[in-house]
């Protein structure tokens, strides 16, 4: 698809993945309308960079894991530009709980958890499904799915995480044959991602964690939100033949032995406390 002059909209798109995969679609001629849930201040600021850029923007606040709002912010935008193209489902939400400790994991984690990661997506495709196949031109529409290498290995922030997006990735190939032949639907697949979200997440931990993951990673570095914003451009900008399709952005962490390489962040994590 070209996206020049096209309507994408951006779920979550405040920072991290959401807010780089705004600002390239901007560059790209796509004008944009940016999701938000809690974060106005870090919204507009997006907003502004990406009207900086040339290109209509919208700033629409919805918790897309509750049905009504997230129909609500697909009506907005379709009313605001007349069309959407494209929808990236981005937003997300975790508990950092670690894998052994089942019983910290409670029905109330599974909720919000399940809601967010894997509700919310269904619903706002649900809901931009059909203005899609209205609006969109002949060469069709996209939607593209933030899933996580949590969602093909057995690892994470936390059990009900991992499995919000393995069913992530399966909601994908579904929708995938439902929508077809108008809209490909396909998902990435990031890895350890630098930035606010896992710093707040592993606190003291996350350099060291960090360090981890880079000294075992094949191409030897973790993911900037950038990397995974330019996998979601390539989805959407690529071929048209491709839907039903996930696409890793871990820096090779799936060639490696899984049992050592889920490990070793671990005892990295047992020497600090014991030192």
């Amino acid at each position: 698809m070209e996206v020049r002059g096209k309507v994408a909209l951006v779920t979550g798109a405040s920072r991290g993945v959401g807010r780089a995969t705004a600002l390239l679609l901007a560059r790209c001629g796509c004008h944009v309308a940016i999701n938000y849930r809690r974060s106005q201040q870090q919204a507009q600021s997006v907003l502004e960079e990406v009207q900086s850029l040339g290109v209509q923007a919208q700033l629409v606040q919805a918790d897309v894991s509750v049905p009504e709002q997230a129909q609500g912010l697909v009506r907005q935008v379709a009313e605001h530009f007349g069309r959407l193209d494209v929808l990236v489902n981005n937003a997300g939400t975790t508990h950092f709980i670690r894998f052994g400790s089942l019983g910290r994991v409670t029905p109330q984690v599974w909720e919000d958890i399940l809601n967010t990661n894997l509700l919310g997506p269904f619903y706002c495709t649900q809901a931009a499904a059909e203005v899609m196949r209205q609006t969109a031109d002949p060469d069709g529409a996209e939607v593209v799915n933030v899933a996580s290498v949590a969602g093909l290995l057995p690892t994470g922030s936390s059990i009900p995480y991992a499995a919000s997006k393995a069913a992530l990735i399966h909601l994908t190939r579904c929708l995938a044959r439902v929508l077809a032949p108008r809209v490909r639907v396909n998902a990435v697949a990031p890895g350890f991602i630098e930035g606010q979200w896992l710093r707040e997440g592993l606190g003291r931990h996350y350099e060291s964690v960090k360090e981890a993951f880079e000294e075992q990673l094949p191409l030897g570095r973790v993911c900037q939100p950038e990397d995974v914003a330019q996998a979601i451009l390539s989805l959407i900008t690529g071929s048209d033949l491709v839907t039903g399709t996930v696409l890793p952005v871990e820096s090779g962490m799936l060639v490696l032995d899984p049992i050592n390489f889920a490990s070793r962040p671990r005892r990295r994590l047992r020497q600090e406390n014991s030192g």
